[in-house]
């Protein structure tokens, strides 16, 4: 039989639980590239107002859903209509589909993050320029057993944790990671902005800050507004059934608009500060601004350690930093289906979660193996990606936004948006609560955006 439902233990263990799940690996290596490419602050200023006018209410709304059912989204969206609208638990199916096929390559990059922090203790960037980081990369890529190795032990970490159960599992880990992520954000932070040029060429620390934020609304084109729009949507955590799970933890008076509110700060907030790690530092390097995704993780932020004073410390702390970043998303994608399956199949969390990690773990193999260009397996494409870029397709540019269409059609048409706004709204104080001016945003301009987005990845 399945286990009676948890309680989160306090407010602060939801928010720092769901703002674990939303600060991730994209919050390091994707946005501030897009902030400083796309107009600085007038990039960020767009990227406000949509978590405003979209993320905020999608996000509300599923948190809602999940406290209003008390219930995972595969059971609990029929159980809301009645009885009557069975087919709506595709939005559980597709959400926790999603996170079982996103983690199968997303544990993988964990594990490299660990691995990099390795690295760095052991002296390995001492010194090396940019053939030696591509050099070191590749031959990781080659080394399927270590990556495989890797994985696995964040498999076993991700699995000790959640099968403590709710509050001595996945609220105690957020408790404890997200403060000290926070922490190291800050001191790496605080070691960029203080940098000076450190080579000959090299720029300083505060023409690195200007290049990251000032603003220029003429680079606000439409690519920068899609951009924005696709930032936003993947790192809230939308259209995966973490936050409905995560809301059917929520006693009734829980502040669901302020702690949603809470929680998209916090998301954006350490965002914006990791770029103030990487761009300084970048511009007294004399390194390329406009680096980003796996080439600055890997092949440029090695260098600057290397040569940088105190750079075992530094270097380990980043990738370590990096690593508590994609654990704690990690938990939030493991919880929805391991909670998911274990209430509809009526098995144990325990089982649960160790059968879903193991479908993780499985799937991620040819993953795995596509990466090196010595296997076979990288000769393997799906619609000209391979296996480890269409997993990461298949999962974040087509079944997240179809999921978060949705839910949002369901918060039209069966739900209704009064009672999406009535339910949101207990235990709401203060200004922060669901408007009747909402309703043209869930019913409009939410699944147009989510259109938008979904015909992109398409």
């Amino acid at each position: 039989m399945a286990e009676q439902r948890e309680n989160w233990g306090s407010r602060i263990g939801f928010i720092l639980a769901a703002a674990g799940f939303s600060i991730g690996l994209g919050n390091i290596w994707r946005f501030p590239y897009l902030v400083g490419t796309y107009g600085g602050g007038a990039f960020l200023l767009v990227y406000v107002l949509i978590c405003l006018l979209i993320g905020v209410p999608l996000f509300i709304a599923e948190v809602g859903l999940g406290r209003k059912t008390k219930l995972t989204p595969i059971v609990g969206m029929r159980k809301l209509a009645g009885g009557k609208s069975t087919p709506w638990s595709i939005i559980g199916w597709v959400g926790c589909i999603a996170c079982v096929i996103l983690m199968s390559y997303y544990m993988v990059i964990i594990g490299w993050m660990f691995a990099y922090s390795f690295r760095a203790v052991k002296g390995a960037f001492d010194g090396i320029g940019p053939e030696g980081t591509k050099a070191m990369f590749r031959e990781f890529m080659n080394s399927p057993v270590e990556m495989a190795g890797y994985t696995l032990f964040v498999v076993a970490a991700l699995g000790i944790t959640v099968t403590q159960g709710l509050k001595n599992g996945v609220e105690r880990a957020c408790k404890f990671m997200l403060p000290i992520l926070g922490i190291m954000l800050v001191v790496l932070a605080a070691r960029s902005l203080t940098m000076t040029p450190q080579v000959e060429g090299g720029r300083t620390a505060l023409e690195g800050l200007k290049w990251y934020l000032t603003p220029d609304f003429s680079k606000i084109t439409g690519q920068a507004i899609l951009a924005a729009l696709g930032q936003a949507f993947f790192s809230i955590g939308i259209g995966i059934s973490t936050a409905i799970v995560y809301g059917s933890y929520l006693k009734p008076d829980s502040n669901i608009p302020v702690d949603s509110c809470w929680v998209v700060s916090m998301d954006t907030g350490f965002a914006i500060v990791a770029g103030l790690v990487i761009f300084p530092a970048l511009f007294c390097y004399g390194m390329d601004p406009t680096s980003r995704g796996f080439g600055l993780v890997f092949e440029t932020l090695p260098i600057i350690f290397g040569k940088m004073p105190g750079g075992h410390f530094w270097g380990t702390l980043f990738f370590f930093l990096a690593a508590l970043a994609g654990f704690t998303s990690g938990i939030g994608y493991l919880e929805a289906p391991a909670a998911s399956f274990a209430e509809y199949f009526g098995i144990s969390r325990k089982k649960s979660t160790w059968t879903v990690l193991a479908a993780m773990f499985l799937l991620g193999i040819p993953s795995i193996l596509s990466l090196s260009p010595e296997s076979v397996w990288s000769t393997y494409t799906i619609r000209g990606k391979s296996i480890f870029d269409f997993a990461d397709h298949l999962s974040g540019d087509i079944m997240m936004p179809v999921d978060a269409l949705l839910v949002a059609i369901y918060l039209t048409f069966v739900w209704k948006f009064e009672n999406y706004r009535d339910e949101c709204n207990v235990g709401a104080t203060g200004l922060i609560r669901v408007a009747d001016w909402w309703k043209p945003l869930v019913a409009y301009l939410i699944p147009v955006a989510l259109l938008v987005i979904l015909y992109r990845g398409l």
